[in-house]
C-alpha cells in the first residue's frame, strides 16, 4: 500500500514561531517527517511525500502547492485511477508514530479508517473506498465521518496516543521529549530542550 505523507515546505509549524526560529521550525519539521517515513517503511509500506514545494527527503516526492484538501484529493484521484485498492494518509508531524502503531492502523478493517487527533483533527486515514475524499478544514474528524457516510462507507476509528499526538503547539514538545524515539526527539535535545517536571511536565529550553 502506498502511503501519502503531506508536508508543508514553506513556513512550516507557524504556531511554534514563538519558540523556534523559522530555520529551526524547518529543521524540526524535517526531523519529524523523517521519523514518520522511517516508521511507515518499517511497517512494510512505501511512503510518498506530498509536498507544497521541492524538498530533499528520503522518499519519492509529489509536488502540489494547493491547500491540503485539494492536494490530497488529487492524489487520491490518481491512486484510484491507477487501480489502488487502498491508500494511507499519514501526517508528517506525528513525531511519536511507531511501526507498531501504524501496523495497527493499516490492519484495521473498514472502508475508511480514521485516527483522530487532538482538537478535532484527523492525523491518519486509510481508505478502501474509491469515492471517499478528504476534507481537512476545521474539525476534520467530524467532516471525515460525514464524508464517509455520504458515499456509503463504513468507518472505523483507531484510538491511539501515538497517532493522536501531532506536534503543532509549544505544549506538544514535551510529548516528544517524553515519548519520542527518533530524530525529532534528538533534534529537540540537541537544541537545548529539557523536560521541566515541576508540576505538569513541560518543555523548557536552556538559555544560551
Amino acid at each position: 500500500m502506498d502511503v501519502l505523507v503531506p508536508l508543508a515546505v514553506d513556513e512550516p509549524k507557524t504556531r511554534l514561531a514563538g519558540t523556534l526560529t523559522a530555520a529551526e521550525r524547518t529543521a524540526f519539521a524535517r526531523a519529524m517527517c523523517a521519523d514518520v517515513l522511517d516508521a511507515i517503511r518499517e511497517s512494510g509500506h512505501d511512503p510518498e511525500v506530498l509536498a507544497t514545494a521541492a524538498v530533499d527527503v528520503d522518499a519519492p516526492v509529489r509536488i502540489d502547492d494547493r491547500p491540503l484538501t485539494e492536494a490530497v484529493n488529487a492524489a487520491l484521484d490518481d491512486a484510484v485511477d491507477g487501480g489502488a485498492e487502498r491508500v494511507g494518509i499519514v501526517m508528517a508531524d506525528l513525531a511519536l508514530a511507531t511501526p507498531a502503531a501504524l501496523d495497527r492502523l493499516f490492519a484495521t478493517e473498514g472502508d475508511v479508517v480514521l485516527a483522530p487527533g487532538r482538537g478535532g483533527g484527523t492525523n491518519a486515514i486509510v481508505t478502501r473506498h474509491p469515492e471517499f475524499r478528504t476534507d481537512y478544514h476545521g474539525a476534520s474528524i467530524r467532516d471525515h465521518r460525514r464524508a464517509a457516510r455520504a458515499v456509503g462507507a463504513d468507518v472505523t476509528e483507531v484510538d491511539s496516543f501515538r497517532l493522536g499526538t501531532d506536534v503543532d503547539e509549544p505544549d506538544d514538545l514535551v510529548e516528544v521529549l517524553l515519548h519520542g524515539e527518533g530524530r525529532a526527539r534528538e533534534w529537540l535535545v540537541e537544541a537545548g530542550f529539557v523536560v521541566d517536571a515541576d508540576g505538569r511536565a513541560t518543555a523548557t529550553r536552556a538559555q544560551e
